[in-house]
């Protein structure tokens, strides 16, 4: 029984980590950029519906559908205004803009008072709840955060495959210079993705904030995220989740199992095998370049 409490302990932290991690491979496929923001992403949208509820007394279902709002038109802001000017130049140059931006994103919300210095609570209606079977305890925080995780995983699958949106994005993924010639707006479907990443992004985090509150550290969270991107493979969306769900178990059991350090190396251990046994991750493709 201790078993299975891990291994649901593990699914749904990995489920974070996947929700996360989707953000990494979204923005790569669409831009070939890796954007070190997604963590803070994360952490903004804890606190955009944060204030929403504890500022203005929003429910929680409409203060979380306004933060999903909010954050992907600031998704798409970023896009506009910080990501695409510099886009051409070396991936470093880029890769370094998105990690400046976590931390000034951190350090604003830092300097807001009474707010951004202490920790904070979301009070969700599921809050500290548990259902017993068996012999299991299941928190229902974490059952909301596998059934939610499942139920944006549909709803992805089912853009990508049916709406005209969905299918851009896929031709623009793989080439952009074809895609542009056929006619799809190739700079406006970037903005998109950058706005769809940061929706996922404060999804996680109104998921994560119940268990581990809302607090402005809690995008280093996303430091965790990438091995699970690498580890599914960064060109993969479906990947990204099974990534997330290798972490987050790995980790549950090596808390539990192995002595204490061993839970925070268990990812960066995970990704140096897969490097070494399968270097394009579980469900990464395989590229050839031709010289």
């Amino acid at each position: 029984m201790q078993v299975l409490q891990l291994l649901l302990s593990g699914i749904s932290q990995g489920c974070i980590y996947g929700l996360i991690a989707l953000g990494f491979v979204l923005i790569y496929k669409a831009t070939e950029t890796v954007s070190f923001a997604q963590g803070e992403l994360m952490m903004l949208g804890a606190f955009c519906a944060f204030a929403g509820m504890s500022a203005f007394g929003l429910p929680f279902w409409m203060a979380a559908l306004l933060a999903v709002l909010a954050m992907a038109a600031f998704g798409v802001l970023l896009e506009l205004a910080v990501i695409r000017p510099v886009l051409g130049q070396p991936q470093f140059a880029i890769v370094m803009l998105t990690i400046g931006i976590g931390y000034v994103m951190r350090g604003v919300i830092t300097m807001v008072p009474g707010i951004g210095t202490d920790t904070h609570a979301l009070a969700v209606p599921y809050k500290d709840q548990t259902w017993k079977l068996g012999g299991l305890v299941i928190n229902v925080e974490q059952a909301v955060v596998v059934a939610a995780t499942a139920v944006l995983c549909l709803l992805l699958y089912l853009m990508f495959r049916y709406s005209k949106l969905g299918i851009a994005m896929q031709a623009s993924s793989q080439n952009q210079l074809a895609a542009y010639y056929m006619g799809i707006p190739v700079k406006r479907l970037n903005s998109l993705v950058w706005g769809l990443a940061a929706a996922v992004a404060a999804i996680a985090g109104m998921l994560l904030a119940p268990i581990t509150f809302v607090h402005a550290n809690m995008g280093f969270i996303g430091l965790k995220a990438f091995p699970a991107a690498v580890v599914g493979g960064f060109g993969s969306l479906p990947g990204a989740i099974v990534g997330g769900l290798v972490i987050g178990v790995a980790e549950s059991f090596a808390g539990f199992y192995l002595p204490d350090g061993f839970k925070d190396t268990a990812p960066y251990i995970l990704v140096l095998l897969m490097l070494m046994i399968k270097p394009n991750g579980l469900f990464g493709e395989k590229l050839r370049k031709k010289v």
